[in-house]
């Protein structure tokens, strides 16, 4: 959990931004899974809420306690706390009209994700906690997911058991081992 004291006040962080950014997407590489070609999981830590927590802050000129807290208050709950994975998910199709389509279609697919590590049940994903991102219509770009993973799948991983994730949505089927380096960075969340 990010704390308010952590934080870098406006002017520090408008000086550190540059290198603190570049920190950040080069470990964000590690923690990105792309499932097919229009879905990626981008799964958060604290470094990567950290830094939504201190763009949120420049972008919006926030430097009053209350309006620091509220966006502590929005994010914080993104930071895996130790027995799940926490991501974002992206729905990228370029073209606005497939795009449109696509969404129709894919109504649903935020439920439809899953994990499975080597020896273990497949865990679907729970999705979109902090409001409904999906109308009659369509489903979001954007939704935000949590994995929440056994005593025993966390003990397999630190075994080095393989991880493989994917959807099984009728209109989006894929699925994506994840690399070594991947499935270290996200062995690092589990405690």
């Amino acid at each position: 959990m990010i704390k308010r004291e952590s934080l870098l006040p406006l002017e520090a962080y408008a000086r550190e931004r540059s290198a603190f950014r570049a920190r950040v997407m080069e470990h964000k590489k590690r923690r990105t899974v792309h499932l097919g070609g229009q879905l990626t999981l981008q799964f958060e830590d604290e470094l990567t809420i950290r830094y939504q927590v201190q763009e949120m802050l420049r972008i919006e000129r926030i430097f009053e306690e209350a309006g620091i807290q509220g966006e502590l208050d929005a994010y914080n709950p993104l930071v895996p706390d130790g027995s799940n994975w926490k991501a974002t998910m992206l729905i990228e199709y370029p073209e606005i009209e497939e795009r449109k389509r696509m969404l129709a279609r894919l109504k649903g697919i935020e439920r439809r994700l899953w994990v499975e590590v080597q020896g273990c049940e497949r865990v679907y994903a729970i999705a979109d906690e902090d409001l409904e991102r999906e109308n009659e219509e369509k489903t979001s770009a954007v939704h935000f997911l949590r994995f929440e993973l056994t005593r025993e799948m966390r003990e397999a991983l630190r075994a080095g058991a393989g991880v493989v994730m994917g959807s099984d949505h009728p209109a989006y089927r894929a699925t994506a081992e994840l690399a070594p380096e991947v499935r270290s960075a996200l062995g690092a969340d589990l405690t």
